[in-house]
């Protein structure tokens, strides 16, 4: 402890050398070149940050915490998301999109003017056309159409409202993912995650406001932007656990050093923060003040929440989890750890969607079987758990992959595959929603009789986004951030709130 305090003496005294020659550089190209150079290296952050979100400022300025509950513009249904995305994106026309026609035209060659001026990821020539794979029946008081692939979710639908005339504008992996996510094809925007605990700040202080739970066996596409914060504080961006070994890397002491000294430490480093904070003014070190003394807290209360041997066995079945092993169904089973305990945005990226056919892995009749069978009961014990729990009114879940899949197979240089697969779609895809202020047992759009266009009732992504903002409280055109001279915002400069979907 003496060396610590020491450092902080020495420390001191560097701060008045520095404070002296910033006083002497303060005016003419001097102080310009020297705004520079400080601004390359990351000390005086981003000058033009600050929040137009009401009157609150998130990144801490006002003197509380950055990551401090904050209210929202108006009250909203939803406190909580759970946003599950199936990265590589699921067949709509396997699962939810029942197109008796399509089976007609099996195996046919497909017509000329679905082709024409189209552009697609790897079909080139003229591919054969794929009737759906499933077998669909309507389940549920709402007379829902879902198929085999997905035997537990049929058990819940009246608890789900489909949005079947989804649409967007990319149809490479990577750049869907982050315009799903951020709102913008290319790298360097902010999450949705980390829009929402911008604005409204967590529950827990123990926890992170914005965690990450990955299984498949691979990152998204898009790595980890997808969760990142973007211009916005990276107090903000999401926090990866594991669901093996230690939750987060480097969360445990490291071997001799016990948790009072470990709590000294983080107490001498962020004195040290805060006086360099009050020099210099730079956000980014109120962040970083933050994050250290979350990390200590964290210490505590992530292994708890991580881990799930004290669920009863009547639990783990539902969810269908070995306790010994990592899965999609275990991270099912902690988002709803997770949420209980105060975290505002968990997110589920379950890769292994994608379905091409160009082996047994990837065929729609294989392959997305098996990833079916592998998260459909979990995906419905959620819902189940979080209703039985009183929190499903308050939680929105969300469901879907970056786009969707064509009706015609996929063949590539001209050949057919030698197995049943799909092409992405961008025109044409599904996305549930459940709890959290949307309605239950409602279906909202329709795509024409092969599933190829939307007809009715379309949905972007920015108006998915718009209204996930608008169900936890924001406008989605005032939740902005000043950056390079211009507010930013999820939304871009588009977006609409799908009002007949609000309960």
């Amino acid at each position: 402890m003496k060396k610590l305090i020491d450092e902080l003496q020495q420390a001191a005294a560097q701060r008045e050398t520095r404070r002296h020659f910033l006083h002497t550089c303060s005016t003419g190209l001097g102080a310009m070149a020297l705004s520079s150079v400080l601004s390359s290296c990351g000390l005086f952050g981003k000058s033009d940050e600050s929040s137009s979100v009401t009157s609150t400022q998130p990144q801490g300025n006002d003197g509380r915490s950055p990551t401090a509950v904050r209210p929202a513009q108006f009250p909203g249904k939803a406190k909580r998301v759970i946003y599950i995305h199936m990265a590589g994106s699921p067949s709509q026309l396997e699962l939810f999109d029942y197109k008796p026609e399509l089976a007609k035209y099996n195996g046919k060659d497909c017509p000329q003017e679905l082709l024409t001026g189209k552009k697609f990821a790897f079909i080139r020539g003229v591919p054969k056309m794929l009737g759906p794979q499933g077998k669909f029946a309507q389940h549920g008081q709402s007379g829902a159409w879902v198929s085999d692939y997905l035997p537990h979710l049929q058990g819940v639908v009246d608890e789900i409202t489909f949005l079947k005339a989804m649409h967007t504008d990319q149809f490479n992996h990577a750049p869907a993912q982050l315009l799903m996510h951020t709102g913008a094809a290319r790298l360097g925007r902010p999450s949705m995650g980390s829009w929402v605990t911008y604005g409204l700040g967590t529950e827990n202080d123990n926890l992170p406001g914005y965690i990450v739970l990955a299984s498949g066996g691979k990152q998204p596409d898009a790595g980890k932007s997808v969760w990142g914060s973007g211009f916005l504080p990276s107090v903000y961006q999401g926090v990866q656990c594991r669901t093996e070994g230690d939750p987060v890397l480097y969360v445990s002491n490291p071997d001799g050093m016990s948790r009072d000294m470990r709590k000294n430490t983080i107490d001498a480093i962020s004195e040290i923060n805060r006086q360099q904070y009050n020099d210099v003014k730079d956000p980014e070190i109120l962040t970083r003040i933050a994050q250290y003394e979350l990390a200590f807290r964290m210490q505590m209360s992530v292994p708890d929440a991580m881990d799930i041997k004290g669920e009863p066995q009547y639990m783990l079945d539902l969810y269908g989890v070995d306790p010994n092993k990592g899965s999609f169904a275990r991270n099912c089973l902690l988002a709803r750890r997770l949420v209980e305990r105060g975290v505002r945005f968990v997110q589920l990226f379950d890769w292994g969607w994608d379905s091409h056919g160009t082996d047994t892995s990837t065929a729609i009749d294989v392959g997305l079987h098996e990833k079916c069978r592998q998260s459909d009961q979990a995906v419905a014990a959620l819902l189940q758990d979080l209703k039985q729990r009183g929190l499903l009114d308050d939680t929105l879940v969300v469901w879907g992959g970056e786009f969707g899949r064509t009706p015609m197979q996929e063949n590539r240089d001209g050949q057919t595959l030698p197995f049943k697969g799909r092409d992405h779609h961008l025109d044409a895809f599904t996305v549930w929603m459940a709890g959290g202020g949307v309605k239950r047992g409602f279906s909202f759009g329709e795509t024409d009789d092969i599933g190829y266009y939307g007809v009715k009732d379309q949905v972007h992504i920015h108006d998915l986004q718009a209204t996930i903002l608008h169900l936890l409280g924001f406008n989605h055109e005032k939740l902005t951030y000043q950056f390079q001279g211009r507010p930013f915002r999820l939304t871009d400069v588009a977006g609409k709130v799908v009002k007949p979907i609000l309960a």
